[in-house]
């Protein structure tokens, strides 16, 4: 077994599903620290901190990088730092359980990526959980006859989260993980530094603002994405995906039980058709072909 730990696919989507606990837990504190700085001035500090702390812990790691896999990183990170910027957004206007869970729309949408990018086709299983997906967004965001601008925001983060998940899918077993890692966070550091640059960079104001970068930067960025890179080398973008429902999952949990967010009857109901979207894709998935299906 710890011969072959970094080959192991089923370790791989218990480490997933490890991070999406984290990640679940985070909407709260990233919701109380943008309610307190600004929000490019929050994520241009955490990204460019877990850049930070990585580097310092191999310097060098970069170098094992390819052309290929510094331009392959930099798409990833812009991918990915356009979602965090529409996810963190998308915070300030919505409550942490509405926002996890429509985050977690990335899962219906990933094979349609997938279909999009790399011409896998879709069954009417996967179409009709898209349609679910849907569904369930709209009793989760729907306010009268509209959808609030934090509700779509989130929904433009499940999109770019689809699209770096198809990516990193493709990608990450041509590279390093570390220094792939490495690439992305850097790019989007780079990304909301720039964002933020105009109006000045606002440190942040306490020191239980400190806190929740520091535990956004280390914790659920350089660990977490480190681990969803090596991860997504040994399984395919839709099984990681399906496991990666838990994020919203924990971010519901984390949002009612200590975020006091009310569930009311029609948030539960578009929760379950979230849910239950997410599941039926699984039923594509064959064990043992992790990195041939989507």
């Amino acid at each position: 077994m710890s011969r072959n730990w970094k080959s192991s696919s089923a370790l791989a989507l218990t480490a997933l599903v490890a991070v999406t606990a984290v990640w679940g837990s985070t909407f709260l504190i990233v919701q109380n620290a943008v309610s307190r700085m600004p929000v490019m001035d929050f994520l241009a500090i955490r990204f460019a901190l877990a850049a930070l702390v990585m580097l310092l812990l191999r310097p060098n790691c970069w170098r094992s990088l390819t052309r290929s896999g510094l331009w392959h990183g930099l798409l990833l990170g812009i991918v990915l730092g356009l979602g965090y910027i529409a996810q963190t957004f998308g915070l300030t206007l919505a409550s942490a359980t509405v926002s996890g869970f429509i985050t977690g729309m990335f899962v219906p949408l990933t094979p349609v990526v997938a279909w999009i990018i790399l011409r896998h086709k879709i069954d009417r299983l996967t179409w009709l959980a898209v349609l679910l997906a849907t569904a369930g967004l709209a009793l989760l965001g729907l306010r009268g006859w509209s959808i609030g601008i934090g509700e779509l925001l989130t929904l433009g983060c499940a999109i770019f989260f689809a699209f770096h998940i198809v990516g990193l899918g493709k990608w990450s077993p041509q590279h390093e993980a570390y220094g792939l890692t490495l690439i992305q966070i850097s790019t989007v550091a780079v990304i909301s530094l720039i964002a933020a640059a105009p109006d000045g960079i606002t440190v942040p104001p306490d020191g239980e603002a400190w806190i929740a970068v520091g535990i956004t930067a280390v914790l659920a960025t350089a660990v977490a994405f480190l681990v969803q890179t090596w991860a997504q080398a040994l399984v395919s973008p839709t099984r990681a995906a399906i496991v990666m429902t838990m994020e919203p999952v924990f971010a519901g949990i984390f949002g009612v039980v200590i975020g006091g967010n009310r569930l009311t009857s029609q948030v539960i109901a578009g929760a379950i058709c979230i849910l239950v979207a997410m599941f039926m894709v699984q039923f594509k998935v064959v064990p043992g072909t992790e990195r041939q299906k989507t």
